[in-house]
This record gives structure tokens, C-alpha cells and sequence, in this order.
């Protein structure tokens, strides 16, 4: 079965890295200052020091790029997992009804002796909501609102090789469809839909008490927790979860988002 963390403690503390990260999608096109992303960064206790060095990686990587001296914006590395993120609202609107067909990618071609290239593959293929059934084959059902063409050039985006295998509107055999429909941990997926919402509600009465940069600092680290929920959720059918639960979660992050982000538009 695919293992996926859907519920944590979303308290945990953040990273210099995803924060700054977060900071540059959130403001794209337009770019930052380090002295703002500094600055913010000390809502969650992050030294100066701590944010620069994450800048750099950022920068080496591709992920950031400097437009001129101490000012810093999205790179290149960084679209096709910003795109990702930013779609978390049409969720919904990227599914369509299931005719029981599968999506199926082949990697047993590509080898799995470089270790980077594997995760990045298996990385891609899960954000996309495939589930390993093992010797080299990923499955999903085939419920998108994407061509194949379209499909694949979001997982090569995300990191998988364009030469693997991917088709469509594959009909396993009785034996074989079932179990490919259990790959999915759907208990757990449907819990975590009930959590977020609950953690949501209970965190926007603790924000209309809290001072401002409080407030950024939670919905912060709540909202992060609920959308990573969302951009890895396999967006599974009816026919395999409660997908009224899950809408009803994505509409309640709408709502949470728009409280969250007036905290941080308060914010000099």
C-alpha cells in the first residue's frame, strides 16, 4: 500500500528554506528583499544568518533567482512545483467521473541505481497521485481533466524522465482492478479531510484574539499543513473515496486562506 503521512503535528517548527520559499511563490511575479524576507522570518524565530544561507542554496539550485543585489524571486527550478502548489484551488475542477479506466507509467526501463533520479521520479509520480503496484509500475485512476500530453508534461515538470511509459485508458482484469483499487490508504485520507477542517475551524476563533503577527505565524504553519494535504491528495474517484469530504475541506482552506493571508498583507 502507498504510505503517505496525511495527518502530523502541524506545529512543527519551519524550515528556513520552505518559508523562504513560500515567501517568493506567495509574492510572484514580483520579487522580494532579503531585508523582508528577514524580517518575517523572525516571526518564527529564524536568525538573519539562517535565512541568507537558505537564500544561497536556493539561488545555487536554480529554485531563487537574484534580479539585482539582496533581491530575490522564484527561479526556473521552482515553476513546475509553483504551479503545482498554486493550483490547490481547482482541485476539483480537475477531476471528471471515472469510467473505471487506469492511467498506467512503466519505470522498470529507467533503472533505479542513481539515487536522485529515483526520487525524483517516484516524487513526481506520487504528487500526481499514482501508487506504486509493484515491478515497476504506477497506477491511478484515469479521472483527470488532462490529455496524456498535458499529464506528461506536468510529471516531467515534477522530475519524472520523459522517456517512461505512460498510458491511458487501461482496463485491468477483474483480479488485477481490484487490487489496484486498495493501493490507496483512503481511511486515513478521509480522517485527515475530517482533521483539517476541524483544525481549521478551532484555529480561526483562536486568530480573532491573537495579535497580528501571531496570527501570520499560525495560519501560517496550519495553512502550509492543510495545503501540503491537498497538493499530495491522489484525487481519488467517488467510487473510492468520500469526495464530498474532501471538497468540503478544499473549500474550507479557500476560506482559511483569504483570513491568513490579510494577517500577512498587515505585515510591513
Amino acid at each position: 500500500m502507498m504510505s503517505q503521512s496525511v495527518l502530523h503535528d502541524w506545529r512543527d517548527p519551519v524550515s528556513p528554506r520552505s518559508l523562504a520559499l513560500w515567501l517568493l511563490s506567495t509574492s510572484a511575479p514580483a520579487p522580494l528583499s532579503a531585508g523582508t524576507l528577514i524580517g518575517r522570518a523572525a516571526i518564527f524565530g529564524i536568525e538573519p544568518a539562517a535565512v541568507r544561507v537558505a537564500l544561497g542554496r536556493l539561488v545555487r539550485e536554480g529554485m531563487a533567482q537574484q534580479p539585482e543585489r539582496g533581491v530575490y524571486a522564484l527561479g526556473p527550478a521552482a515553476a513546475a512545483l509553483h504551479a503545482k502548489a498554486r493550483s490547490w484551488t481547482l482541485v476539483e475542477a480537475n477531476v471528471r467521473p471515472w469510467t473505471g479506466e487506469w492511467i498506467v507509467v512503466l519505470t522498470h526501463p529507467l533503472g533505479r541505481t542513481d539515487r536522485s533520479r529515483l526520487q525524483r521520479r517516484e516524487r513526481a509520480l506520487r504528487l500526481t497521485g499514482f501508487a506504486h503496484a509493484g515491478a515497476g509500475t504506477w497506477v491511478r485512476a484515469d479521472n483527470l481533466r488532462r490529455t496524456a500530453a498535458e499529464l506528461r508534461d506536468e510529471l516531467g515538470g515534477l522530475g519524472l524522465e520523459e522517456e517512461a511509459p505512460l498510458l491511458t485508458g487501461c482496463i485491468a482484469e477483474p483480479a488485477q482492478d481490484r487490487s489496484y483499487r486498495v493501493l490507496w490508504p483512503v481511511d486515513a485520507l478521509e480522517q485527515g479531510y475530517r482533521h483539517w477542517r476541524d483544525e481549521m475551524a478551532a484555529s480561526e476563533a483562536r486568530v480573532e484574539h491573537m495579535a497580528t503577527r501571531e496570527a501570520a505565524r499560525e495560519t501560517y504553519l496550519l495553512g502550509q499543513s492543510v495545503l501540503r494535504a491537498i497538493n499530495s491528495d491522489p484525487l481519488l474517484p467517488a467510487e473510492l473515496v468520500d469526495v464530498d469530504l474532501r471538497g468540503r475541506m478544499v473549500e474550507a482552506m479557500k476560506r482559511y486562506n483569504a483570513m491568513a493571508l490579510g494577517h500577512w498583507g498587515s505585515i510591513a
